[in-house]
């Protein structure tokens, strides 16, 4: 146990630093370490994608929601792209949380991964994300871009329990949006998913699934050992959010999709 809370703890701290630089919320970090843990745990084997999915978007709540606030004082969060585009993600996480929680465990993961690696091949072959021009200036988004966009980003997004950050970032950069605006948008896009999908999973978990510690599919020891680790990361991680490089920004989100990949296929 000592062992698991410190390993926790590390990706914790991990996911606070992706919270902040790349609007994770910590779903693409959390993912793959609590399902390894459920997985080791013959009394949640069963059902260790779920507890994964249900945990990592718990998380998501408090880390999108402090790394929101603290985002909301540099002036990147822009209003004309959050409404009303995220009361349409809020509809969609609705409709993905609820399947996710009759989905057979190895769709969950291979879904999981497909979803990762689509993101990374798209946003590799489509211009204007690894590289964005100085001049370019934002453009508005459409009305099918916010009504089944958001439905479409809400509903993969608490379906699979990583945020919206892997469809809203790629998104908000084919806008014409620097890397650092995009990421920040992140976080408040996350939060419909995040606080719909928690509500979701804990009162959906039965046999297998629950137990002690647990709160449905929510593992409460490993969320509470996680967000030691990322809340005071996050507090600290925020203060250099703008100084990086857009570019070396946009490469480094997109290898730590490519990482989150491959620790999920391997394991």
């Amino acid at each position: 146990m000592l062992i698991e809370i410190s390993v926790l703890l590390g990706f914790g701290c991990l996911s606070g630093v992706t919270t902040v630089l790349f609007g994770f919320g910590g779903g693409f970090i959390t993912v793959p370490v609590v399902y390894a843990f459920a997985l080791a745990d013959p009394e949640h084997a069963l059902g260790a994608m779920h507890v994964a999915v249900a945990t990592s978007t718990a998380v998501m709540v408090v880390n999108a929601g402090s790394a929101t606030l603290a985002q909301r004082r540099t002036g990147r969060l822009r209003r004309d792209y959050l409404w009303p585009l995220i009361a349409f993600i809020g509809l969609g996480a609705v409709l993905g949380s609820s399947a996710a929680t009759v989905a057979d465990e190895s769709v969950l993961r291979w879904l999981f991964v497909a979803y990762l690696a689509l993101t990374i091949a798209d946003s590799v072959a489509r211009k204007g994300f690894v590289s964005r021009r100085d001049d370019s200036r934002p453009r508005a988004l459409g009305g099918i871009t916010t009504t089944a966009g958001g439905t479409g980003i809400g509903a993969v997004a608490s379906f699979l329990g990583v945020g919206g950050s892997v469809l809203t970032v790629p998104l908000m950069r084919r806008k014409g949006l620097p890397m650092a605006d995009a990421t920040a948008l992140a976080n408040p896009l996350s939060l419909p998913v995040a606080m719909i999908g928690t509500a979701v999973y804990a009162f959906a978990a039965t046999g297998t699934a629950s137990g002690t510690a647990h709160l449905g599919y929510i593992d409460l020891v490993a969320a509470g050992a996680l967000l030691c680790g990322s809340l005071p990361t996050i507090a600290v991680t925020r203060r250099v959010v703008g100084r990086i490089p857009d570019h070396a920004h946009a490469i480094a989100y997109l290898t730590l999709l490519a990482a989150a990949l491959v620790a999920i296929v391997v394991r």
